[in-house]
């Protein structure tokens, strides 16, 4: 079994790609809605969550975990490998280095929640993975909020997204880096407002592939997915068709559920 976790809603833009990756592998999803976004919490409280959650699905029975969640994955990814080391973690980060190889300009741009933007972690990829390439660190406070909310086709937002994105499109960036699970549900606003000038680039693809590789058994299974949530389980069931992810929806095993974590 897989466990797949994120503060919300955001990480089933994730879980979507490894169930499409991976059919019968049995899945687990879990989102700390009692306690989203992460985005705007200090590392400490983020490192809390992250090793509790992770310890709670493996006491679930899943043999590989995925941290579908940036934030997450750039505070506490290194203490939750090390606290299981016998458990395969997969961590969710910005594509900088696809994005830097696939840039013509020579600048690209990482759209950012606040803890994500002010992580080592980050600065540490742009170096190892940027080169030359200048790169753009872009934090959008509340915009995990509006996925959360399901406010995703506000008029209001694409106006906003577009006076944030216009410095470094009219600075010549070709590639706009999703670093947020969340802000793929976002892709149909930001779209046309980088079209013709940027792409859109996610990792939600890389991640699964990645779960392919590590998957052994778990990719072995009845192809059945499991919904927790620690607050409004029913948020997270009812969330799936406003997502788009009607495929997800048909491999529910049973109603979302609370759990005490």
């Amino acid at each position: 079994m897989i466990g797949v976790f994120d503060s919300g809603l955001g990480g089933l833009s994730v879980l979507a790609a490894i169930a499409q990756a991976l059919p019968d592998a049995d899945l687990v999803y879990l989102a700390d809605t009692a306690h989203v976004p992460w985005g705007d919490k200090d590392d400490t409280f983020i490192r809390q969550r992250v090793l509790k959650i992770g310890q709670h699905l493996v006491e679930q029975g899943c043999t590989l975990i995925v941290v579908a969640c940036n934030t997450a994955t750039a505070t506490a990814v290194s203490a939750l490998r090390e606290t299981l080391p016998d458990i395969p973690v997969v961590g969710v980060e910005p594509g900088i280095k696809p994005a830097a190889a696939a840039s013509k300009s020579g600048r690209i741009a990482v759209l950012t929640t606040t803890a994500t933007a002010r992580s080592e972690r980050l600065s540490r990829l742009i170096r190892q993975h940027a080169g030359t390439v200048q790169v753009d660190i872009l934090p959008c406070p509340g915009w995990a909020t509006r996925v959360e909310t399901l406010h995703l086709d506000d008029p209001g937002f694409a106006e906003t997204a577009r006076l944030q994105l216009a410095p470094t499109l009219d600075a010549g960036a070709d590639q706009i880096v999703l670093g947020c699970t969340h802000y793929a549900f976002l892709a149909p606003v930001l779209a046309p407002i980088v079209a013709g000038q940027a792409t859109l680039l996610d990792v939600a693809d890389a991640v699964a592939r990645q779960c392919v590789r590590l998957a052994g058994a778990c990719a072995l299974g009845h192809g059945q997915l499991t919904l927790l949530a620690t607050a409004q389980p029913e948020r997270l069931q009812a969330a799936l068709p406003a997502l788009g992810l009607h495929r997800l929806a048909t491999r529910l095993a049973a109603s979302a559920r609370l759990t005490t974590t």
